[in-house]
């Protein structure tokens, strides 16, 4: 029951809070654009401001999510049990969303500003603490899914006070207030507007698909869980590459190279398909043992090895996918990446509609998050071999 729980919570809160993912990608791309054209002060100050939008997110966030706790977990269908300890979850970890964001607008500044090293080090130092407190709350205490909660949200806000002060004393040395500047802050909200569609589109499928599982029955929601963190896992490994493409497209066009943009997409996407073909491989090959290592029961057992199939043998075309997904943000083409994505969506809901329709289960569940990326490989694929994304300059008009 808490690994369920834990799944729709998580997937409520991830929902409840990617929304804002712009905050890193947007602010990645900007920065980088003003670190390409020279104006390192002007790219400081656009990292300030998306900080003070995170902070003004947060706010909304906390206050809408806590009292909306019931209801949103509710969406997901799942039983008494697993809502109930949903509940509890959700709510706390809330508590960290501000901080989520900052954390968010914080790794986009420095990204924009080449620096990869610190967002590294910040991220496993804040992992870590999360796996020692989660250790002491949950095993030692017996706080339960609640002590899982308050160890994510401690972490979290340890990492954003880290960002704070690094972002901080940046502008110190580059002469930049941290004061609100409302133009700017308006400014960054605006450009964020095309991401936050999206978003909104990539999460509609994420959550759409943990709906149907957790519909399926407890063993379903398990193994769809487990499935789901697997993925989420080597998305987050293919993502770098993705997020590297951010900050070098947005550095490269800043500075007015066409032709220095299009070679580093052309490695960058030789890079994706090559981790991907080797994720996939490992995957294939840890697949035996992967139920063990979660203790899955033998329903769950069963349904986890088929879907693992599936996940291992999509990564290659994710890892297009995501790399293409990357450039294009650091090349600011959020306009296009908003109809796209609303069009993948499409494509998954017409196959959601045929998983219900025949009873396909979470296999075919599945099915239809493969058919969503494959939809989101062609139309990323397609605009990449085009050139109307590669616009110069410091600032994208």
């Amino acid at each position: 029951m808490p690994l369920g729980s834990l799944g729709v919570a998580a997937q409520a809160l991830t929902a409840l809070v990617n929304l804002s993912i712009f905050l890193a990608y947007g602010t990645t791309a900007a920065v980088a654009r003003q670190l390409g054209a020279g104006n390192r002060q002007a790219a400081i100050r656009q990292g300030i401001d998306g900080l003070w939008l995170a902070a003004a997110i947060g706010v909304v966030v906390l206050a809408v999510g806590v009292p909306f706790a019931v209801p949103i977990i509710g969406v997901f269908g799942g039983t008494p049990a697993v809502s109930a300890g949903g509940v509890t979850y959700l709510r706390i970890s809330l508590l960290g969303a501000p901080a989520m964001l900052a954390v968010l607008a914080g790794t986009g500044v420095l990204r924009g500003l080449q620096n990869t090293r610190t967002p590294l080090i910040v991220s496993v130092a804040g992992n870590a603490v999360n796996v020692a407190l989660n250790a002491t709350f949950v095993l030692g205490l017996h706080w339960g899914i609640a002590g899982s909660a308050w160890g994510t949200v401690i972490a979290q806000n340890l990492a954003a006070a880290a960002y704070l002060a690094m972002v901080a004393l940046g502008a110190r040395e580059a002469g930049v207030t941290l004061g609100i500047d409302l133009t700017g802050l308006k400014a960054a909200a605006r450009a964020g507007g095309a991401l936050v569609i999206r978003t909104l589109a990539l999460q509609a499928v994420l959550v759409a698909a943990t709906a149907m599982a957790a519909r399926d029955g407890n063993a379903a929601i398990a193994a769809h869980q487990v499935a789901y963190r697997l993925w989420t896992l080597l998305a987050l490994a293919l993502d770098a590459i993705a997020i590297a493409g951010q900050a070098i497209t947005g550095k490269y066009l800043g500075a007015g190279d066409i032709e220095g943009t299009r070679a580093a997409t052309r490695r960058m996407v030789r890079w994706g398909v090559g981790c991907g073909a080797l994720f996939g491989a490992l995957l294939l090959l840890a697949r035996p043992w992967l139920p063990g290592l979660f203790a899955a029961a033998p329903p769950v057992r069963q349904l986890l090895l088929a879907v693992l199939l599936i996940v291992a043998l999509m990564q290659p075309i994710a890892g297009v996918v995501f790399v293409l997904d990357g450039v294009l943000i650091g090349a600011g083409d959020q306009n296009y990446l908003a109809v796209v994505g609303l069009a993948a969506t499409a494509v998954f809901g017409i196959a959601a509609v045929v998983v219900v329709a025949t009873d396909a289960g979470l296999i075919g569940v599945w099915l239809a998050i493969t058919a969503w990326v494959a939809a989101r490989f062609v139309t990323l694929t397609t605009r990449a071999r085009g050139s109307r994304w590669l616009v110069t300059g410091a600032v994208r008009r």
